[in-house]
């Protein structure tokens, strides 16, 4: 993981300042520079959060965000996927998507990169439960599993691939198994 050398800023400095790309993140006051993601990392990107939106958008049940900054908590996070509940959804006056986003998601998934630490990725899960989030996934596609973070519950971890994927509540009809999201690094 590239880190930028410890700087002195407060979060509302932090969130002056121009986007990189990848995107950086503020956390316990440091600025860290996301890695850049890969071809894994992408296609599960690239497919699950259209497949989640297929879903609940149409319903107006939640809408899932890639690459999303998310401030809350003392944080600044950027998160691969980030599922709203459609209420919570930060909004403009003309009801459009607000740019900002100072709320933690309702669920929040991370895919782990060959250069991400994955301890790093799961404190930030771990931050977004204790600001709500119902649930939070930490996908590692080199393992072929899924780690699934519930607020106050012991971790649970799939690897089987005929095994259906929890869900938060409010994504009950979505169905995924472990064969299927790996299922797509294949076509």
């Amino acid at each position: 993981m590239v880190q930028i050398p410890a700087q002195s800023l407060t979060l509302n400095e932090f969130l002056k300042l121009p986007e990189t790309q990848p995107p950086s993140e503020y956390i316990d006051g440091r600025v860290i520079k996301k890695p850049m993601p890969q071809g894994e990392h992408s296609v599960i990107q690239t497919e699950l959060a259209p497949a989640i939106n297929l879903v609940v958008k149409p319903k107006q049940i939640a809408r899932a965000f890639c690459e999303l900054r998310c401030t809350f908590g003392g944080r600044s996070i950027v998160t691969d996927i980030s599922v709203f509940l459609w209420e919570r959804i930060p909004r403009k006056e003309n009801g459009g998507v607000a740019n900002i986003f100072a709320i933690a998601p309702d669920w929040t998934i991370e895919i782990l990169s060959p250069d991400q630490n994955q301890t790093k990725v799961t404190k930030n899960i771990l931050h977004c439960l204790k600001y709500e989030t119902q649930m939070g996934w930490l996908i590692d596609p080199e393992e072929e599993s899924v780690f699934v973070y519930l607020p106050d519950q012991p971790t649970t971890f799939y690897d089987e691939p005929e095994t259906r994927l929890p869900v938060p509540e409010f994504a009950k009809d979505f169905n995924l198994t472990v064969a299927d999201l790996f299922g797509w690094l294949q076509e």
